[in-house]
């Protein structure tokens, strides 16, 4: 595998910016003297993480929660930002606490994804969660989500739903079915 030098970034400029996102424009020199003028959110510097919850009873539970940009309510696992001072964990906890009203005894990290990383550079840490206890925060969304109990002896059909279409939770999906296969 070739090892390419990092480009040299020239200069960066925020070209656009609304109240929740700015686009920064950065101008690149490429080690072979090439030069390119590439556009990212800028970044925030604030992770994110998403949690795989599984119940005693072998349920996953999932939210069903309004996205606007697909227009239209899509099933998905637990997520949010990780506060200032909070570690991946407590922010996977307190969001489990805020979106189904259940912390966890047990969490293990799945992986650390990014999303279309040409453009962002937001890092998401996905857990699975299990040793479930109930307990409820205020969360900050607009409306009560719906909590959905999958039985996760059907998870492959999950894969095909038509509402769960979110690509880091088909990725949180099958990662902590791999580790769930290494329990049994």
């Amino acid at each position: 595998m070739t090892k390419h030098k990092l480009p040299e970034i020239l200069s960066k400029s925020v070209v656009a910016a609304s109240r929740l996102f700015s686009i920064e424009s950065l101008e690149l020199r490429f080690s072979n003297g090439e030069e390119r003028t590439y556009e990212r959110m800028k970044p925030s510097n604030r992770g994110s993480v998403m949690i795989v919850p599984v119940t005693e009873a072998g349920d996953l539970l999932l939210i069903r929660e309004y996205s606007v940009g697909t227009e239209r309510y899509e099933l998905g696992f637990p997520k949010g930002l990780i506060d200032p001072g909070e570690t991946p964990e407590q922010a996977a906890n307190r969001e489990l606490k805020e979106e189904i009203g259940m912390g966890s005894d047990t969490l293990t990290p799945l992986k650390q994804v990014v999303l279309a990383p040409s453009y962002f550079s937001s890092k998401m840490t996905l857990f699975l969660g299990q040793g479930l206890y109930p307990e409820k925060l205020e969360g900050d969304e607009p409306e009560e989500l719906e909590v959905i109990k999958w039985p996760l002896q059907q998870a492959e059909e999950l894969l095909t739903h038509l509402d769960f279409c979110e690509a880091r939770s088909i990725t949180a999906l099958m990662l902590a079915l791999r580790v769930l296969v290494k329990e049994k």
